[in-house]
């Protein structure tokens, strides 16, 4: 099965449909095969208020901003992503959402949304988690903030509801990430601990850890898009542009087609390149062979090396010239 590629569009659509539509366009264009959104209000996740916990960050990527100006700078309007989704389908790709709420699930359930993401910070929102699993459709988990009892915890939610279909997202939640933040070996023993499918979550920049996490046996890659870092927005300092998105795409790629398969077999025309057997002397019938008149050379068209210190001391059946590769009728056992 081929690694599926998702592009993020997150908050880069900068409150501009069209801004929106270019991008899952050129996201298209870059080779994604889904399109992930996100659907929340503000109040969804925080307070409309300036004090304590809700007042402005004083530091990162968005100080300056209360929670609730971020989230509604961020916030993509509900009406545009069922014409978002008709788009992306167009366009053959699969259009997807993180839901924050319940209210979001079954807006996205009204247009039989076909997957689910929870996102990194939601992994301790058990309701949420066990209303999406109840749904019955697969279900993504990014796993930024999450230790290992977190990770079982959402999983048991989703299990509670009878649903299996889960794929955990190695994800580091700094915005910009550092390829030193990416901890890929996570990924096979993630796998192999909690038996499910695994993917990364990335916030790096270029392409080197979405192929890295595919060599450890990543199914999917989901990745923050825009179409130019240069126009601001929320998201945009992680994101790739459309041309480093597509080559991000060519390189994981490029890394499922050298894994191949698991594969001990040797092609013929490998073989013959090999050693085998030949006389380096004209050897006259009844000639003994010796460690003077037989060598091991290439190519592979005589006898295996092998049964070179068994044929020494046994007599030639017929006249052999030099250079002629041994065959087993040339030869007195």
């Amino acid at each position: 099965m081929a690694v599926r590629i998702v592009a993020e569009l997150s908050a880069n659509h900068q409150n501009d449909f069209s801004i929106a539509a270019k991008t899952i366009r050129a996201m298209a264009h870059a080779g994604a095969d889904a399109i992930k959104v996100q659907t929340y209000r503000p109040e969804s996740l925080t307070l409309n208020s300036q004090d304590g916990y809700f007042a402005p960050r004083k530091e990162g990527l968005w100080k300056g901003y209360t929670p609730w100006e971020l989230y509604s700078i961020a916030a993509m309007p509900y009406e545009w992503q069922p014409k978002l989704q008709a788009l992306t389908e167009e366009l053959g790709m699969t259009f997807f959402s993180s839901p924050f709420d319940r209210h979001g699930v079954d807006f996205l359930e009204s247009l039989d949304c076909p997957m689910y993401k929870i996102a990194s910070l939601e992994i301790n929102h058990l309701p949420l988690i066990e209303y999406v699993a109840s749904m019955g459709k697969p279900v993504l988990i990014s796993t930024g903030a999450a230790d290992e009892h977190d990770i079982e915890a959402a999983l048991a939610a989703c299990r509670r509801q009878g649903n299996e279909d889960v794929t955990l997202l190695q994800c580091t939640s700094h915005y910009p990430a550092t390829r030193g933040e990416a901890n890929l070996r996570t990924i096979p023993d993630m796998k192999q601990r909690f038996g499910v499918s695994v993917g990364v979550s990335d916030h790096t920049l270029g392409a080197c850890v979405p192929a890295a996490a595919v060599a450890l046996g990543a199914e999917v890659v989901e990745k923050h898009c825009t179409l130019n870092r240069s126009h601001g927005g929320p998201d945009a300092p992680f994101s790739l542009e459309p041309n480093e998105f597509a080559e991000m795409v060519r390189v994981v790629r490029n890394t499922e087609e050298a894994l191949g398969t698991v594969s001990y077999a040797v092609d013929e025309k490998d073989r013959v390149r090999r050693r085998s057997l030949f006389a380096t002397q004209d050897i006259a019938r009844g000639e003994r062979f010796r460690e003077d008149n037989i060598a091991v050379l290439r190519p592979g068209h005589g006898i295996p090396p092998r049964f070179y210190h068994g044929i020494l001391g046994t007599q030639a059946q017929e006249e052999i010239k030099r250079g002629t590769p041994l065959r087993m009728e040339h030869i007195t056992l």
